[in-house]
């Protein structure tokens, strides 16, 4: 038998190293290392190895996804669960997580198909508790109250389940390590145990991840390397929505998000997300300019809103809630050079609604737009949207999707659409959406009068 030796692990980047050192070689992070016994591995004994199989010989008939049973759900997994994949779901304490799979547990349950809920943190009598507060009651749902990670093979043996659910990764372990539950080594050890267990018996398996302070979730960047699917949960505790952001995907786009709403009865799908993201179309405050921005496969209606106030001693400040620091600073350049606008002696904050955070281009123009309305301090045209890229040079560049976008304008009720020029002959004619066509920021500032 090997000698058994010991290590240390940094817990923020899993970078190795024989003694304890108080600054970490590969993130410079002081008091990270962390000491973790290393058993000598057993080299296994008549191990038959697996047959080549030829791409053209797997049918396309056993390539096939379930539904959750949850649609926005299904939209950022990129249309269903497949078997044998390993998703990760991380997110803030209290967001939602184990909710969101009880639900997702239940929809499964209800078609026939078991579903093995191995629980590191609570109780069996608390998770009841939940499913009594959300009135799910199935007895294809079968709670493991087990930390100990090598049991949940026995488990899928004697049951043969659907769907696998770990809450949470860092509370369960292996006893092939000696080192603590949530340590580096536990979490790369468990992770690459349960990989191995959905795809030979091709098994879906949710694990909900911890975050760290930062946002990120708690461990090595190999946990998430690991996984097929990382969606992220986010939301403010203070409001109802939620929204689900794929990270990774390797069965879809990760361009997807998908909107909840928490109500006294679990996670409620939005039908029609628009409305949460904008007020009302006869809105007539100044600094307050419509988008419509494409996510994912989607049109999505968004408040933009400007305050520009005059700017005391010293730096004037830039704050950006919901889009990027640099492209607010980018868009305030190009007001200043392009229409000579002294936004040096103001101060100017940006807000989108809804706690979303934008990065498609064609936000530029309404952001533009807000800031110039309320810089003169003049509303911008009542039911209007505002959609298009804004240049170095001040032109307004066309945008991909302008179609959709144009429709999902009409249906909510607006009047009026200001898209690039370059891009109009491409737009099919509406009758009651009257389009204005802008070439550069002087038609924008026109607009305003």
């Amino acid at each position: 038998m090997g000698k058994i030796t010991t290590k240390f692990v940094c817990n923020k980047c899993a970078y190795e190293v024989p003694k304890w050192m108080g600054k970490c070689p590969g993130c410079n992070s002081w008091n990270t290392m962390v000491e973790e016994t290393v058993a000598p591995r057993v080299k296994g004994g008549g191990k038959s190895k697996s047959k080549a199989v030829p791409l053209s010989a797997i049918a396309d008939t056993d390539i096939y996804r379930f539904s959750s049973g949850n649609s926005e759900l299904d939209r950022v997994l990129g249309g269903g669960i497949v078997p044998g994949s390993l998703i990760l779901l991380g997110g803030d304490p209290g967001i939602g997580k184990s909710t969101l799979l009880l639900q997702v547990a239940q929809s499964i349950a209800q078609t026939g198909k078991k579903v093995i809920y191995l629980s590191g943190e609570e109780s069996l009598k608390q998770i009841r508790l939940r499913s009594l507060r959300m009135g799910i009651d199935s007895g294809n749902i079968l709670l493991v109250n087990e930390p100990d990670i090598d049991c949940l093979s026995e488990y899928v043996d004697e049951l043969d389940p659907e769907l696998i659910i770990i809450d949470s990764i860092q509370t369960v372990y292996t006893k092939e390590i000696s080192s603590i539950p949530g340590s580096i080594s536990q979490l790369r050890e468990c992770t690459a145990h349960l990989m191995e267990l959905a795809k030979k018996r091709e098994k879906a398996v949710f694990l909900v991840g911890h975050v760290t302070k930062d946002g990120a979730i708690a461990g090595p960047k190999i946990l998430e390397h690991i996984v097929d699917v990382v969606i992220y949960f986010e939301g403010e505790k203070n409001f109802a929505f939620r929204l689900l952001r794929g990270i990774k995907n390797r069965f879809g786009s990760t361009d997807e998000i998908g909107i909840l709403e928490m109500s006294g009865h679990g996670l409620m799908e939005v039908i029609d997300p628009s409305y949460i993201f904008v007020g009302s179309a006869q809105n007539d405050a100044c600094g307050t300019a419509i988008t419509a921005s494409f996510e994912g496969s989607r049109p999505l209606l968004i408040e933009i809103q400007a305050l520009v106030s005059a700017s005391g001693p010293g730096y004037p400040r830039r704050m950006a809630s919901g889009i990027d620091q640099n492209r607010l600073a980018l868009i305030i350049a190009v007001l200043e050079k392009r229409r000579s606008l002294n936004l040096s002696a103001y101060d100017v904050y940006i807000k989108v609604t809804g706690g979303m955070f934008l990065k498609d281009p064609s936000v530029d123009l309404s952001i533009a737009a807000a800031i110039t309305s309320s810089l003169f301090n003049r509303p911008l045209p009542a039911a209007t949207v505002f959609i298009g890229e804004l240049s170095l040079s001040g032109q307004i560049r066309q945008v991909p999707f302008l179609e959709q976008r144009l429709k999902e304008i009409e249906k909510l009720g607006y009047s009026k659409a200001v898209i690039p020029s370059s891009a109009f002959k491409i737009a099919d004619t509406r009758r009651e959406l009257e389009i204005i066509e802008v070439n550069n920021l002087d038609d924008v500032i026109e607009l305003i009068g």
